[in-house]
Parts: C-alpha cells; sequence; structure tokens
C-alpha cells in the first residue's frame, strides 16, 4: 500500500475520533428569522450558559436538551417597548401574558417610573395601591428593577424615567414651572437615573402632573439624557384635537434637545380626528428626511386604556388624588367640570367626548363594593344610577377614591393597519403581563395584556398578512433593540443573549377579547430567557431568568 493510502486513513481515524461539539441546548430544524428582516433560512441554534454559541447545521452536534422545531419559526425573544407590568410582576414574576407571547423583554416608564423616589411619594403609592399589596423597598429606579431581577422574574426588564416622577420630586403636584434652582435639581436626578441604565426620559403629557411640564422643561431633561445615548420617548399632548400640534411638540424636542424621540401608542383618537393620521405620518416623514430620528411604537386594538382623569381638566387634578376628589366634592367645581366634559376643548385631552358613553368599559375599581360594574359601560352603569354619564364618572371617582381603571374606544381599523406598516413601527401593549388566576381576575383588562403581539403576527401578519413574516419579527426585535442601544440582544447571532421564540406562523393567536380578556394566547411552543428554558411545549416551566437590562449610559458593574 501506498503512503498516499495511509495518510488518508489516518486521517480518517483522526477525524473520526474527534469528539462532537457538546451544547447545553441545541433547537434543531426550525425556520430562522433573525431579527434583521432577511429572509429565514433553515438551520439549527446552539446554547451555552445564557448564550447563542452556534448557528447553523448542527446536527454533528450533541446537546444536554433539545428542542425540535421543524415547521416552527425561530426567532429573537420579542421586546415590549410599552409594558406596564411593574406591579404585576412583583405579584406574579412568571410573566405568563407575555412569555405566552414570546415577549422576553419589558420596558416601562411612560410619564411615570418607579423611582427616583421622595418619602412621600413612597408613602402616596402604598396608599393607592389596589389589588395587588406591595412594600416600596427601594428608592431609585436602578434599586426597583434590582429588585424584580432578586424576587425573580422570567422576562427581562428595563425602564425610562418618567418626566413626571422628576419633576414630582421638585414641584410635587403643583401646576407651574420650576424655577432655576429647581430645574437644576432635576437635571441632577436625570443625570442620576440615566448613569443608573435608565433608557431616557419618558413623559405622559395628558396627565397630572406630567402636562405641567412645557416644552422648554422636557428640552432641557432631553439634554441631559442625549449624550448618555437616551432617547425620548412620549404619550404626546394630544392625540386627539391637537394631534398635530403636539406631534411638532415633540419634533421640536428631537431637534432642539438632538435626541431620538418615540411616539407613544402613535394613533388619532376620536372619530372626528381620524383624517389626521394621513397627515401626521407625512409630518414624521418630513421630519425624517430632515435627519432627525423620529419613530413610534403601536399597540393592535382600536381601543385604548386608561382612567377617568383622561375624562376631566388636568387643572381641577393638580396636588394629587386627594386634591382632585375634594374639589369634585365642591357642588360649584363639579358644575364646572360637568360642562367642561361635555365641551370640545384644545385645551386637554378629554376621552370621553371622544368615546361617548356607550363606548367605555369600566375595567378596574378599587373597592370591593364598586366591582360588580366591572366589565360594564359607562352608559349602562349611568343608566343603572339615574345619573347621566358626566355625573357618573365623578361619582365613581369619588367613590372609588381613584381614577378608575376604563376601555376606551377611540381609533379606526384602517388606521391600526395603516400604522403597522410603517417602516419605522415597533409595538409595546400598554398593559401589564399577567395570569388568567388569582388576584387578577378580580379586575378586568385590555384584551392586549393576553394578545398585542400574537395578534399581530396571528392576524395582521398571517391573515391580512400586511407585512411579511420576517419584517414583523425585526419589528419586534431587531428594530427596538438598535433603536435603544440594547447590547448583545435583538438579533440571533453567536455571542448575543439567548432570548429565543419558537412559534407556529400557522396557528399563533391571540384568544383574549373585550368581553373575556384573560385568556391566554396560543402558538408559541418554546420561550429561552437568557439561555433558560421558561416556556416548554407551551407549558411555563416555573424559571425565572430574567435581568435587567441597563441603558446605554449605565456606569455600574
Amino acid at each position: 500500500m501506498s503512503k498516499y493510502y495511509y495518510t488518508l486513513a489516518g486521517l480518517f481515524l483522526l477525524f473520526s475520533c474527534q469528539p462532537k461539539p457538546h451544547y447545553d441546548t441545541i433547537i434543531r430544524n426550525g425556520m430562522i428569522y433573525d431579527g434583521t428582516g432577511h429572509t429565514p433560512y433553515k438551520g439549527d441554534i446552539a446554547i451555552n450558559a445564557d448564550t447563542i454559541a452556534s448557528i447553523g447545521d448542527l446536527s454533528g452536534a450533541e446537546a444536554a436538551s433539545s428542542v425540535d422545531a421543524k415547521g416552527m419559526a425561530v426567532s429573537p425573544g420579542f421586546i415590549d417597548m410599552q409594558s406596564q407590568s411593574m406591579v404585576s410582576l412583583l405579584q406574579d414574576g412568571r410573566s405568563m401574558g407575555a412569555i405566552r407571547q414570546g415577549v422576553t423583554l419589558e420596558i416601562f416608564g411612560e410619564g411615570s417610573s418607579e423611582g427616583p423616589y421622595t418619602d412621600s411619594m413612597k408613602a402616596m403609592e402604598l396608599r393607592d395601591e389596589g389589588d395587588i399589596k406591595y412594600n416600596v423597598t427601594w428608592t431609585t429606579l436602578k434599586d426597583y428593577l434590582q429588585t424584580l431581577q432578586n424576587k425573580g422574574v422570567s422576562t427581562n426588564v428595563a425602564s425610562f424615567v418618567g418626566a413626571a416622577t422628576l419633576r414630582e420630586n421638585v414641584v410635587s403636584f403643583d401646576n407651574r414651572t420650576p424655577d432655576s434652582a429647581q430645574l437644576e435639581k432635576v437635571k441632577t436626578l436625570t443625570r442620576q437615573a440615566m448613569e443608573d441604565g435608565a433608557l431616557g426620559i419618558g413623559s405622559a403629557l395628558i396627565y397630572a402632573p406630567g402636562s405641567y411640564a412645557k416644552t422648554p422643561e422636557l428640552i432641557e431633561l432631553c439634554k441631559v439624557a442625549a449624550p448618555y445615548g437616551g432617547c425620548y420617548i412620549s404619550h404626546v399632548r394630544s392625540e386627539g384635537n391637537q394631534l398635530l400640534q403636539a406631534a411638532d411638540e415633540l419634533i421640536k424636542i428631537a431637534h432642539d434637545a438632538h435626541i431620538p424621540a418615540i411616539f407613544y401608542h402613535l394613533k388619532a383618537a376620536g372619530k372626528s380626528n381620524w383624517y389626521k393620521m394621513d397627515t401626521l405620518i407625512a409630518k414624521i416623514d418630513s421630519a425624517r428626511k430632515t435627519g432627525l430620528d423620529i419613530s413610534a411604537c403601536m399597540y393592535t386594538y382600536t381601543a385604548g386604556a386608561t382612567g377617568f382623569d383622561a375624562s376631566m381638566p388636568t387643572d381641577v387634578q393638580e396636588g394629587g388624588l386627594d386634591k382632585w376628589i375634594g374639589r369634585l366634592k365642591d357642588p360649584a367645581i363639579r358644575r364646572k367640570v360637568i360642562a367642561a366634559m361635555k365641551t370640545p376643548s384644545d385645551k386637554w385631552e378629554n376621552l370621553y367626548l371622544g368615546s361617548g358613553a356607550d363606548n367605555i368599559i369600566c375595567t378596574g375599581f378599587k373597592q370591593d363594593s364598586l366591582k360588580y360594574l366591572t366589565g360594564k359601560r359607562l352608559s349602562e352603569i349611568a343608566k343603572m344610577r339615574h345619573t347621566s354619564p358626566e355625573e357618573t364618572i365623578i361619582d365613581l371617582v369619588i367613590q372609588d377614591h381613584s381614577r378608575v381603571e376604563v376601555i376606551y374606544f377611540l381609533m379606526s381599523e384602517d388606521n391600526v393597519k395603516k400604522e403597522i406598516q410603517l417602516p419605522y413601527m415597533t409595538f409595546g401593549s400598554d398593559e401589564a403581563s399577567m395570569a388568567p388566576e388569582g388576584v387578577f381576575l378580580k379586575s378586568s383588562c385590555h384584551p392586549r395584556a393576553y394578545g398585542n403581539f400574537a395578534k399581530l403576527l396571528g392576524t395582521y401578519v398571517r391573515d391580512e398578512k400586511l407585512i411579511t413574516l420576517e419584517d414583523a419579527i425585526h419589528k419586534l426585535t431587531g428594530m427596538p433593540a438598535n433603536r435603544l442601544h440594547l447590547k448583545k440582544r435583538g438579533e440571533l447571532k453567536p455571542g448575543n443573549y439567548a432570548d429565543i421564540v419558537v412559534f407556529d406562523p400557522a396557528t399563533i393567536r391571540a384568544n383574549s377579547t373585550y368581553e373575556k380578556p384573560h385568556q391566554l394566547a396560543t402558538g408559541v411552543s418554546d420561550v429561552f430567557v437568557n439561555g433558560t428554558q421558561v416556556l416548554r411545549d407551551g407549558t411555563h416551566t416555573g424559571a425565572k431568568p430574567g435581568r435587567v437590562v441597563y441603558g446605554a449610559g449605565y456606569k455600574g458593574n
């Protein structure tokens, strides 16, 4: 035999004796949507510890555990740009509603945030608690997020710092502009929050006390956040009668502060304002063409959800809940408020008038004596009580000693479809992630809590084909991660954290409805968060590997 033969034989023996690659987990045979929007491809994904170790043909590799994803889509974990799970996760860290939709990162901070707090702010939060009871053991926003991580959560968590929370530290609930010294204190708090890992400044300008902030104040805060890589994200000052003017304010803040700006839940609210959507889109496109980084997120429903505070002028709410309710008990003030509620205005956002009593559903009361009204429409409650809708709203706020949680039907389905197709659109639930059990069943909720992301992928992608699946996944993953400068998240590639979703594009669907919202989505089979399997074959494993995800300005360890 020749030396050549022996060389080949030796090489064969050498390679045949090489140990097979071994990983903690391999997701096999899936159609990989990597989060970039590029064409999907068939392949395997290997995970070691919390990291994606390899992607490709791993048929020759071994793993301690494996997932057969044949016929399934495999994508990065979805990012909820506007989660309201700040309290629900303290109650139940499993985040069932989100995990069952493939969400692996929840982002908080619409207008207010869980810090920084003064002692009086902590006391107020404790006093205003609803069905879920908890201790406010933190002071800074970073401390709150770390509390969630230490307690155990299944999703990753991050937050903007609330503009209203920042000003409340210094001027409480007063309807006034901070003086120069006070503004410097607010800016110092902003700087500290950014170095603690906040993603930027979040505002909600239809609610007191956030509505009391004027444009120059917001610009000053954003000038502090911008050098840290922060964004400005806003529930703009009006989504109805003054929608276009409110958009101008957001664009001005982005321009003057040199900061990327994001519309929370982009919409045209109230039938008389639906036609403004095309003009709003043109305004955003024009700003983007000048080089400004303007974008948006949205939820996939025609109804919003908030409180009855959005049905009354913010002036009457100055000073906080107790003073607001005290004024409503004054007959003269009550008459003035009722007159204002009936009158179209460019001065404040009147969601009651934008919806009408037949299109408002009461979903959440603090007082057990009022919970029998949960799920009923305002018109029905007013008829039961033999009072006008306006009087009914005021009475309910006083009796519940809360803003009362409600759903407002405000938007056009045609506009929702138009928004989904915008190239800069991302998605946020604007709801808490919860489970259809226990304390959560004491109140109703908006169906978006359980269905926002599943409805996008099931109804609008699969059934109506508004956008491609790869485009939708990009809008849920890579796009928001890049926008927020999140490192090693949002895309499937070796070295990134293993936040991974396996779902069936043919069956994913939202099951929650306005009448029966507490229903989990279906179609997502497996979810990994930081490499740990949280959902297996559609069943929650109980694992809580979620971590705090810090903004680009984070100065901690």
